[in-house]
């Protein structure tokens, strides 16, 4: 069973999380390709920090950084036990909904050209690519895209 709930990143299991995902990125980017931010940087009031557990055994993470105008989607990643599961999917739904229901219509995010399946899922809920926003500068690592939400349920 698949359990979804805004937890600490600096949690061990969210330490966890976030060291597999840095691990994951490692053996694709170079690390001046690797545009993350750190647990330290992800515990602050506006990021809520999602964590998926499969019968209570963590497999996943997001985290949602309100922008002001928008939502930035932070740190997708799925350990290799929840994989094929819709575990990344759902993810995106809960931090979607908590989005909206912060009065988001538009979230916004960085990925790398080379995650095919990351860039699949993206578009397959509707993300569109887009130009550079934020602080981010033009780099041929980067792909960004963006989505707007509905009206709040």
């Amino acid at each position: 069973m698949l359990t979804i709930a805004v937890e600490s990143p600096l949690s061990a299991d969210g330490l966890a999380l976030i060291a597999g995902s840095e691990t994951a990125l490692a053996k694709v980017f170079r690390p001046d390709e690797i545009f993350t931010l750190d647990p330290q940087q992800l515990a602050v009031p506006e990021i809520r920090f999602f964590v998926a557990r499969d019968h209570g055994v963590p497999v996943g993470c997001v985290a949602l950084m309100h922008c002001g105008g928008y939502g930035e989607i932070k740190r997708l990643y799925v350990s290799g036990k929840g994989r094929g599961k819709g575990t990344a999917r759902a993810l995106m739904a809960a931090l979607e909904a908590d989005a909206q229901a912060q009065g988001l219509a538009v979230m916004r995010l960085e990925t790398g050209p080379v995650l095919a399946p990351a860039i699949a899922l993206y578009r397959s809920l509707g993300y569109l690519e887009r130009g550079r926003f934020g602080d981010y500068a033009d780099h041929p690592a980067s792909l960004f895209m963006e989505k707007q939400l509905g009206a709040a349920p």
